[in-house]
């Protein structure tokens, strides 16, 4: 494909718009709005039923009853983590192979939230038997099977969503919103960052110490791309999302710099993707230092906002209205607002960070009555009532497979940009 058929299509597909809008529209007229009758039961299996799996067991075992959902069946190879998902589900299937799993009768859709190296097989084979798909972000560990799957999803027609919820959380809907407007102006640069302070590791049984790469797989590059997979996938997505736009090249630099312990992915990494229009999209993540925790700011010419902190500023705030006689007086005089006589200054001031608390983005975010008290609506409910619903409707997202695939696609070249200390471009097979 020439630059210029790379332009187009990326000026009449991605930047079209659909793409980005649906989430907020789906917010809108799925979650919102009051439905006259009682939705079609789905019903859903997890394959993986480890600590994320049994989280999305959770979600789905709280929407049950609301959403008409049920959770029929749960698949893994690992025994301690199948006791565990039963105490959450005493009465639903267990299966040992995913295969045997897809011959269910009935059965509409699949939740994958195996490791990262394992998310392609059960996903494509699912699709290949007419079984709707939520698979775990990030897509896969390769670039060759992050297309399979998108293959199979374009081919089929069945639904595959991928585990993004920034992309039903209302903040960051109501973020976008702010950014598409225009009202914080031309963004040019965002700047993300995700710290933790724990080693990663989970204990492996002192009697199996064969389990360790099984059961600490995030720690090892047969199975994971570690801080890019597992944490800046998310970050990487809504930079597109903001941007409307796919990055140009990225470049990367990454260290196992404190945790030397024998795992193989970088616990400290560092990248810049770069847009055509210019922008910059600064990203570093680490796992020995958490004072920062995580954010992703998008900065305007108008004003910034930190989505994660659920803030907006303004690069010249609204000035308050003053209040009347007396009490205004004495507020001025505590702020000097008549001025000092200055001694002496020095030639240049440091330009330190404005001193601002900023305004809600998303000002009230109250839960409906029936949801669960332990979620608070960051998106991961809301996605799981998507996927059921896209099923129902026997048809994905418009534009969010497309979204969450090639923030998959930059995760991995991200890491391709760390290995090789070069700068790295996306091939244009792998354009969807």
């Amino acid at each position: 494909m020439s630059e210029l058929s790379r332009r187009n299509f990326l000026k009449n597909g991605l930047l079209a718009g659909t793409v980005m809008l649906s989430p907020a529209a789906l917010l809108n007229t799925k979650l919102s709005a009051q439905t006259g009758g009682k939705k079609e039961k789905v019903r859903l299996a997890v394959v993986g039923a480890g600590s994320r799996g049994q989280y999305l067991m959770q979600c789905v075992l709280a929407l049950q009853e609301h959403e008409n959902m049920e959770l029929v069946a749960i698949c893994d190879v690992y025994e301690p983590s199948i006791q565990s998902a039963l105490l959450l589900a005493p009465g639903v299937k267990v299966f040992r192979d995913y295969r045997a799993l897809l011959e269910m009768k009935d059965l509409d859709g699949i939740i994958v939230a195996t490791p990262l190296h394992e998310h392609a097989a059960p996903t494509i084979d699912a699709l290949n038997n007419g079984i709707h798909v939520f698979c775990e972000k990030a897509m896969a560990l390769t670039l060759e099977d992050t297309y399979a799957m998108a293959e199979a999803h374009l081919r089929t027609g069945n639904v595959l969503q991928i585990g993004h919820q920034r992309l039903f959380d209302p903040r960051f809907l109501k973020g976008m919103n702010y950014v598409h407007s225009g009202e914080i102006g031309k963004v040019t640069q965002m700047r993300a960052f995700w710290h933790r302070h724990n080693n990663w590791r989970r204990p492996v049984p002192s009697d199996q110490p064969e389990l360790e790469r099984f059961i600490n797989w995030r720690l090892y590059r047969d199975y994971s791309l570690g801080l890019m997979t597992e944490l800046a996938s998310h970050h990487i997505q809504v930079a597109n999302w903001v941007k409307k736009a796919l990055p140009k090249v990225v470049r990367g630099a990454g260290s196992i710099s404190y945790w030397k312990d024998g795992r193989e992915v970088e616990d400290n990494v560092a990248l810049i993707y770069s847009y055509e229009d210019g922008t910059q999209f600064i990203y570093d993540s680490m796992i020995q230092n958490r004072k920062y925790g995580l954010e992703i700011q998008v900065l305007g010419d108008k004003g910034t906002l930190e989505l994660e902190n659920n803030r907006k500023f303004y690069e010249e705030p609204p000035v308050p209205p003053k209040p009347p006689g007396i009490v205004q007086l004495i507020q001025d005089l505590e702020s000097n607002v008549f001025g000092k006589i200055p001694l002496g200054s020095s030639s240049w001031e440091p330009e330190l960070a404005i001193q601002e608390r900023g305004y809600p983005i998303l000002a009230n975010n109250p839960r409906p009555d029936w949801w669960p008290a332990w979620e608070w609506r960051d998106g991961s409910l809301e996605q799981v009532i998507g996927f059921a619903d896209a099923i129902r409707e026997g048809k994905a997202i418009p534009g969010m497979f497309e979204q969450c695939y090639y923030g998959s696609i930059w995760t991995i070249l991200g890491q391709m940009a760390i290995d090789s200390g070069q700068a790295v471009t996306m091939p244009d097979k792998y354009l969807i």
